[in-house]
């Protein structure tokens, strides 16, 4: 009988043993308190790792925000200072206009005249520059879109529909139509 409470009490034992290993974080057969420090270790390095990420989240929208603010800034100075190199491309043409008058008076007929001249130069110096481009449709088929007709006119040497002569020339910028160009038409005899 002894020999059974020995069985009895060596069977209860080991039942025992792993529920006090369990609580004082010590698994069944491995080293005490391992596995805990392994999993403090564990949420200290994600924990870290969330710190890092969040940060370079707050510094990454920081830093959109910051572009998206320069880009509006720069899209607003454009805006504002669209035409500023052809206002100050058009400077001289208009101190050259200003000179023009101011001689006027004093000036001979021919010294305006060349005054005039070079100040047109400078104006088309200017246009080019700015890819503006004169339209001059003499000849041509008229076009409704490129043209405004200011007058129809019979012409037995031009064909129908065609411009006689340009009263005002048109103007384009880089193929968009500034200004058309006032045209006298010609009609067919009898239209």
């Amino acid at each position: 009988m002894p020999e059974a409470s020995q069985e009895g009490t060596s069977t209860s034992q080991p039942e025992a043993e792993p529920k006090a290993a369990a609580e004082n974080g010590v698994e069944p057969g491995g080293e005490p308190g391992s596995e805990l420090e392994a999993m403090r270790q564990a949420l200290a390095t994600a924990e870290d790792n969330a710190r890092t990420q969040r940060d370079l989240y707050l510094r990454a929208a920081a830093e959109l925000d910051n572009v998206r603010k320069r880009a509006q800034r720069d899209i607003e100075n454009a805006h504002r200072y669209a035409i500023e190199g052809l206002a100050a491309e058009l400077l001289p043409v208009r101190d050259g206009l200003e000179l023009g008058i101011r001689n006027g008076a004093t000036a001979d007929a021919r010294t305006l005249l060349e005054g005039q001249e070079a100040t047109l130069k400078l104006l088309d110096r200017t246009f080019e520059k700015f890819s503006v481009k004169q339209l001059d449709p003499a000849g041509q088929r008229f076009d409704p879109s490129l043209h405004e007709a200011v007058l129809m006119q019979e012409s037995g040497a031009a064909a129908p529909n065609t411009v006689l002569q340009v009263v005002q020339p048109g103007y384009e910028l880089k193929g968009r139509l500034l200004r058309p160009a006032r045209v006298i038409v010609a009609k067919g005899a009898g239209a």
